[in-house]
């Protein structure tokens, strides 16, 4: 999702514009990895002193109620990155950095039959492990 699409929801839902949620926004556009709470602060802190951790998760959550950002559980710790939503996908994450790769094969198709007799309304299918550049990292 790109930053303008992402603001565009904002206000078709309802919710105002603030520069805050511009640079939150704009943070995750130029991301291409999982980010936790933490990074957002420390990236946000330079221009907006004494922002809260209470701010950025409000708003990291209602962009993810939103369908703006996605979200999983990395050690212990919610992590966010921006909604891909041009096509079925699911992801490889780096357990260290948080990078992803994008898994084109759906589990789904196989488990399907499996459950022929269930509403099915929606899954997720996440690979955690180390990618090359940690891996060599973690070797040197």
């Amino acid at each position: 999702m790109k930053l303008e699409e992402a603001l565009a929801v904002l206000k078709e839902k309802g919710y105002k514009y603030t520069d805050k949620r511009e640079v939150i926004l704009s943070f995750f556009c130029n991301e291409d990895r999982y980010r936790t709470a933490k990074d957002l602060l420390k990236h946000m802190e330079p221009n907006f002193e004494g922002i809260s951790f209470d701010t950025i998760y409000r708003n990291l959550h209602l962009f993810n109620q939103l369908d703006i950002l996605e979200s999983t559980e990395l050690n212990g710790e919610k992590h966010f990155r921006m909604k891909c939503d041009h096509h079925h996908h699911h992801h490889f994450i780096c357990k260290n950095c948080g990078i992803t790769k994008e898994i084109h094969q759906c589990p789904m198709d196989d488990i399907q039959d499996e459950l022929k007799d269930c509403m099915i309304d929606d899954h997720k299918f996440e690979i955690y492990g180390m990618c090359p550049d940690c891996q060599e990292q973690a070797r040197i």
